[in-house]
């Protein structure tokens, strides 16, 4: 799978109670029906030669379950988190330092998803945290492009959540489905562009442009156009990705707490398209 915090192969299972051995019952008279045996109208199970008793396993008690609402409400948490960060970080950082702050936030909330993916829990506090990393990374990220493109932001936060709801209809009501190798191909090329984003970043400090983005402002190259343009369409098809996935927990009754992951791994594919979105918005601006 693309999405690194939902790529494990045991994504919903690692946590779930694993089945208990089979417990038998001992022998003797009386012993039937599953019922310990006692001897001489004794109360406690017969316990031959000293050993422990034979005792009937008591029934396995199910843990609550993973739901479709439970990751719709845990996704609404984490979202909104985010979102309001992102105002704040907006409103108050001066301009002087939304380029620093937008590039350290957004490496940590480039780096957190991978120490998410190998964790076997994620829970509220490492999801509500990372959606403050990442409003942080929005805010001043966003705020950058504002200030050259007066209303650039609302467009791109309408156009993240229109292609987000088209997709998500494509995937409820118009069967729209990864096959095995489609999710293979979205794999490699997800980290295909990381490495040459990595790459681009490093070789900027250095002077040297690839041409694979284009700032903020300045020339757009074809090379960047196409980049943003793959970017968007591997972030919703890593969304689609997130979907099967999720439904893939939900039918096999993954835990509840596992909502978390879920909602985790929904916010970092949001961020990616919503970022993307922005770029093509900028350009076609120019």
């Amino acid at each position: 799978m693309s999405n690194p915090v939902l790529s494990r192969p045991d994504a919903w299972t690692h946590n779930m109670p694993q089945p208990q051995p089979y417990q038998q019952y001992g022998p003797g008279y009386g012993a039937q029906y599953g019922q310990p045996y006692t001897q001489y109208g004794q109360q406690q199970p017969y316990a031959p030669y000293g050993g422990q008793p034979y005792t009937q396993q008591p029934p396995q008690v199910p843990a609550e379950r993973m739901t479709v609402d439970d990751v719709i409400t845990k996704t609404a948490i984490t979202m909104g988190v985010m979102m309001l960060v992102a105002v704040g970080a907006a409103a108050f950082l001066p301009l002087t330092l939304l380029l620093p702050v937008s590039l350290v936030s957004g490496l940590v909330a480039f780096i957190v998803p991978l120490v998410a993916a190998v964790r076997r829990s994620i829970g509220p506090v490492l999801a509500v945290t990372f959606a403050v990393v990442e409003g942080v990374f929005i805010g001043g990220f966003s705020m950058l492009f504002e200030t050259y493109y007066p209303g650039i932001v609302l467009q791109a936060v309408l156009g993240t959540f229109v292609a987000a709801i088209i997709t998500l209809a494509a995937f409820k009501f118009g069967g729209f489905r990864l096959s095995s190798r489609a999710r293979k191909v979205v794999m490699l090329s997800m980290i295909g562009v990381v490495v040459a984003s990595l790459l681009s970043l490093v070789l900027s400090l250095f002077g040297i442009n690839l041409g694979l983005y284009a700032g903020v402002t300045g020339p757009v190259g074809g090379l960047a156009w196409l980049f943003a343009a793959l970017g968007v369409v591997l972030a919703v098809l890593s969304l689609v990705d997130d979907f099967q996935s999720i439904e893939q927990g939900v039918a096999i009754g993954a835990p509840a707490s596992e909502s978390w992951r879920a909602a985790f791994g929904l916010t970092v594919t949001m961020v990616w398209l919503y970022t993307n979105v922005l770029r093509i918005l900028s350009y076609i601006r120019r």
